[in-house]
């Protein structure tokens, strides 16, 4: 084991971005991220405590995006866990394929497999498929692990990772064997409160609210993911979305939905592609392509009350 790799202390700065033909493991482009100062403190305080850093805050501000980004300035490995409403706690660390193995074995008596795989089926490790969390627990350095939208899951879900994420250490009884962490990994969970989560999940964590960015760190965001585009232009987009915005808080309140930084980017990508003058000509009148925006007809009907939709 690499000792010098183990005992690493990393830090999370936020300042190192991706090139722009940079891509993740999936194939897609990395995007900037752009995190607060608070939000790389909570980061860098996950990293040195070793706890999982629980992220809530509006849909759309960036929770998710923060792990690819925090792994791709630390060049660590990246595993992703998309919770879903049907997720087990097991699936994040292992399956056993007992179907397969069945399947395997009546061919097996049939006669129909090479000597290679009947020695391949006699081992029970091969029916395993490894979860986000089992691989992570299985590399020799630090792995960030996402665990996104833990709330979508069932109630009891996050009481069923207690020992995981507290002792970093499962049983696999299909195999007799028991995995533990040989490097702890950096785990980041997202939640969007559809369901309050257990005290006794939430001890183990750290947690942050990633708060709606301001108006100079959307401009930021959006110079940062558009380079080319002017100032203007972009300055008049985030006045017409923080616009938007405060009148949604205004009818809705706090808790309702509001256009979110990662529509106000699709709005934005769409606006660009226009000459400039047209693109400022069309921020003037009512609102364009407010699809993008406003994402139910009562917000559609909301809008129009205002006097700024169409």
């Amino acid at each position: 084991m690499d000792e010098t790799v183990n005992s690493q202390q990393f830090e999370y700065t936020g300042a190192k971005q991706p090139e722009t033909s940079e891509q993740e493991s999936n194939g897609q482009l990395f995007s900037p991220y752009l995190p607060s100062p608070e939000l790389v403190e909570a980061v860098n305080l996950a990293i040195y405590l070793e706890r999982p850093l629980l992220l809530k805050g509006e849909p759309g501000c960036g929770k998710t995006q923060l792990a690819t980004a925090v792994a791709h300035e630390l060049g660590l490995p990246f595993e992703a866990w998309y919770v879903k409403s049907t997720s087990r706690a097991l699936d994040g660390l292992c399956v056993y394929d007992a179907v397969g193995r069945l399947r395997d074995a009546q061919l097996a008596a049939s006669g129909r497999l090479s000597e290679a795989d009947l020695r391949r089926i006699k081992n029970p490790s091969t029916y395993i498929r490894w979860g986000a969390l089992g691989k992570a627990f299985q590399q020799t350095q630090r792995t960030i692990v996402l665990i996104d939208e833990i709330d979508k899951a069932d109630i009891d879900f996050p009481n069923d990772l207690l020992l995981e994420l507290d002792e970093r250490r499962f049983r696999v009884e299909e195999i007799d064997a028991e995995i533990k962490a040989v490097i702890p990994p950096i785990v980041f969970i997202t939640s969007n409160d559809e369901k309050d989560l257990p005290d006794a999940f939430l001890r183990r964590c750290l947690f942050h609210y990633v708060e709606s960015p301001s108006r100079d760190r959307l401009s930021q965001i959006i110079q940062s993911r558009f380079p080319q585009t002017s100032s203007k232009l972009v300055d008049q987009a985030v006045s017409r979305f923080l616009e938007l915005r405060q009148e949604m808080r205004k009818d809705k309140g706090e808790s309702g939905k509001k256009a979110s930084t990662s529509e106000l980017i699709d709005w934005f990508r769409v606006l660009q592609r226009y000459p400039e003058e047209e693109a400022l000509a069309r921020l003037s009148g009512k609102l364009p392509f407010a699809g993008i925006l406003l994402k139910s007809w009562e917000d559609h009907i909301r809008y129009l009350r205002l006097g700024k939709g169409g």
